[in-house]
């Protein structure tokens, strides 16, 4: 999954990566249409080939976050697309058929953070924080050829304290084996240090020195996107397809889905006890707990009421999953 707001060049950095062109049938809105737009969800596949190993890749990108005034939760079609994957997932897992289920949660979302201001905004703080129990976030700095290396270095410290200061998991790279080589050593810890990424993306064949290479042409000379002395590109793609692929589906399957498994079983057993409480009266260890006196209620506010609501609904929404799956058991 790619998020950021528009015009930090997530488009070209998806296409500079998978080496393809997702977006060519894009309608690009006007300034009116823009004012309307809401945050949307559009899937793109793609089948890559690295070193004769085939792969197909699902692009999930996120036009319209962060672009309007007011972008108060503009997060939440995204967190729910992601509890949508987990759902579908959780379900195809407690069917009959577990043997052809198609995984399409999310492994990793690259996380678009601009380049002109002086670290993270609130809406990126907001963002990651409401994602970072649910997806491997990678931060990227976007367009990093608008600052000097001097810039970018202080940029990235900026990134990584507020990152700590907040609270906010991001993607932790593992720890390299002992029996590992030294160049897999060595390019594991530059990887540690170059996060957050800086990166440039385009699909534009230049000639510099002699030499055809994707970059851009300034007035002032020419950057390149695969040379590792201009940006983290190359560390960002090997990253994500050569050597960190494995680990962040094994983390996406044995942290985030089993948190949303364990909650799922956890809301699913109240609400067994609540249809079913003649079941539920023995206590832990069948010891009989002192009888506590019935204090009145008080009002509950506004806040409270809307937190009521958001419980009624999520155990309704509970119970119909709970019926579909005893309806599809008792049909297979």
């Amino acid at each position: 999954m790619v998020a950021g707001e528009s015009g930090l060049g997530k488009s070209t950095l998806v296409n500079s990566l998978f080496l393809t062109d997702l977006y060519k049938d894009r309608k690009l809105l006007n300034a009116e249409e823009r004012i309307n737009q809401t945050v949307e969800i559009v899937k793109h596949t793609v089948d890559i080939e690295e070193k004769g190993v085939k792969l197909k890749l699902t692009i999930v990108d996120t036009p319209g976050f962060g672009d309007a005034v007011n972008n108060t939760e503009c997060w939440k079609p995204i967190t729910d697309y992601i509890d949508q994957q987990f759902e579908q997932y959780f379900r195809d897992e407690s069917g009959l058929n577990r043997k052809n289920i198609q995984d399409n949660r999310v492994h990793c979302c690259l996380y678009f953070i601009s380049p002109f201001g002086h670290g993270l905004r609130p809406v990126d703080v907001a963002f990651m924080k409401a994602l970072h129990e649910k997806v491997n976030i990678v931060p990227l700095i976007a367009k990093a050829d608008c600052l000097v290396p001097s810039e970018i270095r202080k940029l990235k410290d900026r990134v990584r304290e507020e990152i700590e200061k907040f609270g906010i998991k991001v993607y932790q790279f593992p720890e390299c084996d002992s029996d590992e080589d030294d160049d897999f050593k060595q390019q594991d810890k530059e990887l540690k240090e170059s996060a957050p990424f800086a990166v440039i993306g385009s699909n534009t064949v230049v000639e510099a020195k002699g030499q055809r290479v994707r970059g851009r042409l300034y007035p002032w000379g020419i950057v390149e996107v695969e040379n590792q002395a201009h940006c983290d590109f190359v560390k960002l793609r090997n990253m994500l397809i050569r050597t960190h692929m494995h680990d962040l589906k094994d983390v996406t399957c044995d942290v985030h889905y089993e948190n949303y498994r364990a909650q799922c079983i956890q809301q699913m057993t109240r609400l067994e006890e609540v249809l079913n409480p003649a079941e539920s009266k023995l206590t832990q260890d069948n010891r009989i707990e002192s009888p506590i006196p019935i204090l009145p209620l008080p009002t509950p506010d506004a806040e409270t009421e809307k937190l009521i609501k958001m419980k009624d609904e999520e155990l309704r929404r509970m119970q119909e999953m709970l019926q579909k799956m005893q309806q599809q058991i008792q049909e297979q």
